[in-house]
């Protein structure tokens, strides 16, 4: 089992930006890959971006693409998500999860790969 916290999030103007950090504990030598996902209000949770914890491939939703910005320093056990250009339709509950299960990089989208998940963080982006 794996244990992630969230931290980082926060309320910024349209255009700023914000870093999420995602911590984690327990069994984390056995990740494979970390994910970032979103819900918003009245809206269904969708995948932002993820990345091997090994290899450092990465991939990420169109809606985010040239924005976002995930890394992982695997030392400090930790997975960030760089956020610049911030947007109103990226005000959501961001939350982070980890697989231990292998698989390609186009798999990571789905949420049912990930077995565990952090307790998320808000990101609130006023017009």
């Amino acid at each position: 089992q794996v244990q992630l916290v969230e931290s980082g999030g926060g309320v910024v103007q349209a255009g700023g930006s914000l870093r999420l950090s995602c911590a984690a504990s327990g069994r984390t030598f056995s990740i494979y890959a970390m994910g970032w996902f979103r819900q918003g209000p009245g809206k269904e949770r969708e995948f932002v971006a993820a990345i091997t914890w090994s290899g450092g491939i990465a991939n990420y939703a169109d809606s985010v693409k040239g924005r976002f910005t995930i890394s992982r320093d695997n030392a400090k056990n930790t997975v960030y998500l760089q956020m610049n250009s911030l947007k109103p339709e990226d005000t959501a509950v961001y939350y982070c999860a980890a697989t231990q299960m292998w698989g390609t990089i186009g798999s990571l989208y789905r949420d049912s790969q990930y077995a565990d998940w952090g307790q998320g963080t808000q990101v609130t982006v006023s017009s």
